[in-house]
């Protein structure tokens, strides 16, 4: 074997993703496959997804790939160094690649713990130079690659041109789906859940500005691919996989309202009928989006509100208005549509009237669901750049992530802990109003409420720590 491809995510290692059991295949990995396919570079991949650590020493220690590329990101750092670790050990001749979102502010650290080359931003066109490079044996550096990074013979870092992106991304093949078992990820969803979904992915880039989002790879574009093109790989999926629903992991589904309204009469002429969930942003919707999107197949958006306090919605440089997502999270539910959203808590200068300014939001839209997570820094992004000189963590790079970064907040990170769950509960007891044997399940929601605004409390006082 020549070139292998894969990445660092093992699921039975995430007890929590297995409690959420929600697993989607490696889009970018398959797209990469696809494209050296396409160029004449035979590849295998290795889903991690459903495998093991023990799986992947087996594996390139019977097949010895002269290149392996890994993905990753900073979910699966640490997995994927070890990997690279332990590559390097067994096979010191073959060349080893990172790409993903990570590489990209963190070039001189991956070089330097197992990466011999990095292939920075849109992969396709760099990783087929580079593979071509290294398969042809070529003894000089490979300095006229754009898209890269590498150590020179005297230990310093090179850093080619930055890549062209793709424009026209209707040039690119579909994903290379039959590479994996994507009826694992069927079954599974179906096991747990009762119906499964596929992912697929229509666009490139986002053009917004939020300072919390990394563009490490995509960059502040939008490229779309035609509705046409989409449509005919739905077809293929539907023919080949059956899927009861899809995921269009586009970051923001709704940008062009002139794309979705094309994209629903091709579904009408071409006669395809889909079922799918997808995320969008208050402001590129309204009545008349939220009336294509059901009539496109849409059983779920995702709207992001991050925030119910205007302050620090305005603080993240989300450019939206707060009333404005709660009037289309109440649109959208009218029109049979579920509405779920995202919930930032921790973000730099938020208070506690913020954070009741965020159930309030959340209590008044009432959407079906809503995630919570507390703001942690991405390297390279603009809340990074903000709270670099508060950082008040000290990890080692190899061993941590970006999630591990904790910088100084109005409250201490334990606080959030339980300010998390003192919000589930508070909305979980809103939404119990009415219901049947409401009494008994919001006297236990109270309770738990309780407990946690008493953790918060000691938690600002200082008697718990992280």
């Amino acid at each position: 074997m020549s070139v292998l491809l894969t990445h660092g995510y093992f699921l039975a290692e995430d007890a929590k993703e297995q409690e959420i059991m929600r697993p989607y295949p490696p889009l970018g990995l398959l797209y990469i496959s696809a494209f050296l396919l396409q160029n004449g570079i035979e590849n295998k991949v290795l889903d991690s997804t459903f495998s093991s650590f023990d799986n992947f020493k087996d594996y390139i220690h019977d097949h010895q790939p002269k290149v392996i590329a890994i993905y990753t990101n900073l979910m699966t750092k640490i997995r994927v160094l070890e990997m690279a670790k332990y590559a390097k050990e067994i096979l010191p001749e073959t060349s080893i690649i990172f790409g993903g979102p990570d590489v990209t502010y963190n070039t001189e650290n991956y070089l330097k713990h197992g990466a011999d080359y990095l292939v920075i931003g849109e992969g396709e066109n760099s990783m087929l130079e580079l593979t071509q490079h290294l398969l042809g044996e070529k003894k000089e550096a490979p300095k006229h690659i754009d898209g890269i990074a590498f150590m020179d013979d005297n230990g310093s870092v090179v850093k080619t041109n930055a890549r062209t992106k793709v424009r026209d991304i209707d040039e690119l093949p579909i994903p290379n789906r039959s590479a994996i078992d994507i009826p694992k990820y069927l079954e599974v969803w179906k096991e747990h859940h009762g119906q499964n979904a596929i992912n697929i992915s229509t666009q490139r880039g986002c053009p917004y500005t939020c300072k919390w989002c990394s563009t490490a790879v995509y960059g502040q574009s939008y490229r779309r691919r035609s509705p046409k093109l989409v449509v005919e790989e739905l077809k293929q999926l539907i023919e080949e996989y059956k899927p009861d629903t899809f995921w269009f992991v586009d970051d923001v589904f709704t940008v062009s309202h002139k794309w979705l309204k094309e994209f629903c009469e091709t579904l009408t002429q071409e006669n395809v009928s889909i079922q799918f969930e997808c995320i969008s942003r208050a402001d590129r919707m309204n009545s008349e989006v939220i009336y294509l999107l059901k009539e496109a197949g849409c059983f779920r958006v995702w709207i992001g509100a991050e925030s119910g306090s205007q302050k620090i919605v305005d603080a993240m440089d989300r450019r939206v208005s707060v009333q404005h997502v709660r009037n289309m999270i109440v649109e959208t539910q009218k029109h049979g549509i579920q509405a779920g959203t995202f919930i930032m808590l921790g973000y730099p200068g938020e208070t506690m009237e913020d954070i009741k300014e965020t159930i309030h939001h959340l209590k008044v839209s009432n959407p079906d669901h809503f995630t919570i997570t507390v703001a942690y820094p991405i390297k390279g992004t603009s809340l990074y750049d903000d709270i670099n000189h508060h950082i008040i963590t000290d990890n080692d790079w190899a061993t941590s992530t970006d999630r591990d970064i904790d910088f100084k907040r109005t409250y201490s990170r334990r606080f959030y802990d339980f300010a998390v769950k003192y919000i589930i509960n508070e909305v979980q007891i809103n939404k119990s109003k009415g219901k049947k044997g409401g009494v008994f399940n919001k006297a236990k929601l109270r309770l738990k409420s309780k407990m946690a605004s008493i953790g918060m409390l000691l938690s600002k006082i200082g008697l718990l720590s992280s």
